[in-house]
């Protein structure tokens, strides 16, 4: 990697990879999920995390660069992680508390990612590529937020009650 559009086109590459590691770990995080309002986010996310790789796609063509080749070793580790704990947990209240945690974590990662996308694109001329990425970015923070909202407001208190 020599320039920014080298560090860019990584960044892409690296972002493609985790979303398509999202896409096929989430449906087994959904039929762990208890609570209703939980599962319903997260096959919500499945189902947008669907379209950001789109978006991806979409980007990356625009670029003539192809956006596969690369594996998020990242993304690789996050999952691995939620993995883990997937099987060592019982209790459904606790496997849902867990979730979300891992599942932020990830959220995390992503805006991380996107954020650094939305700045290289910006600087490098790449107006449009910065409003596709940033529409992503906002994405991701809705989600991470609706986590919270979820954590806060039912699933870490029901945990809770089994201590």
């Amino acid at each position: 990697m020599k320039t920014l559009e080298d560090l860019f086109e990584h960044q892409l590459k690296d972002l493609y990879s985790a979303e398509n590691q999202l896409i096929s770990a989430l449906p087994k995080v959904i039929g762990r999920v208890s609570d209703s309002k939980l599962k319903k986010a997260i096959e919500d996310h499945l189902e947008e995390t669907k379209e950001q790789k789109k978006r991806l796609q979409e980007v990356c063509e625009d670029l003539d660069i192809s956006p596969s080749g690369e594996k998020c070793k990242a993304m690789e580790g996050l999952i691995k992680e939620a993995d883990e704990f997937l099987e060592e947990a019982t209790d459904s209240d606790v496997v849902d508390a867990g979730i979300i945690a891992n599942a932020q974590r990830i959220e995390h990662y992503e805006i991380s990612g996107y954020g650094t996308a939305v700045r290289y694109a910006k600087e490098l001329g790449h107006i449009e590529i910065a409003r596709v990425l940033q529409t992503t970015l906002d994405e991701e923070y809705a989600a991470d937020n609706k986590l919270d909202d979820l954590a806060e407001n039912r699933l870490n208190q029901k945990a809770m009650d089994h201590s």
